[in-house]
């Protein structure tokens, strides 16, 4: 079931934030200091285009500077990629197929707006991962 709704997601709107996060990140490449911003970037983008299996979570050891880099990076582009998340979830709730994916897309305004300190997990849970 992951794998038809990542397809599907590529197909509505996932190549279109993939795309918003790449140019994201290669304007943030041309100044030097906002290169970790860029690198947060990247990461975003390989979530966006392929998120259903995977989950964002807190790094326990983001501290303040994680905080102070946050600001900068809604300053710097974090608003307008929330933004577009947003239009694209509504977008996508006009339809009971993409009401699913409307909702995957409103759980990443987040993380495009506070990338730092958070990680991107698979949320899939094989034969080894059960605990006795």
């Amino acid at each position: 079931m992951r794998t038809i709704l990542n397809i599907i997601w590529v197909i509505l709107a996932g190549w279109a934030l993939f795309l918003g996060y790449l140019l994201a990140g290669v304007l943030l490449c041309i100044p030097i200091v906002t290169i970790p911003w860029a690198i947060a970037s990247f990461r975003i983008a390989r979530y966006a285009i392929w998120p259903f299996g995977r989950e964002v979570v807190s790094r326990p050891t983001a501290g303040v500077g994680s905080f102070l880099g946050n600001v900068l990076w809604v300053i710097l582009a974090g608003w307008w990629l929330a933004i577009g998340h947003i239009i694209s979830g509504l977008a996508l709730c006009i339809t009971i197929i993409g009401i699913p994916m409307g909702i995957a897309d409103f759980k990443m305004v987040p993380i495009s707006l506070m990338p730092l300190g958070k990680e991107i997990v698979s949320s899939r849970k094989g034969a080894f991962d059960r605990t006795l």
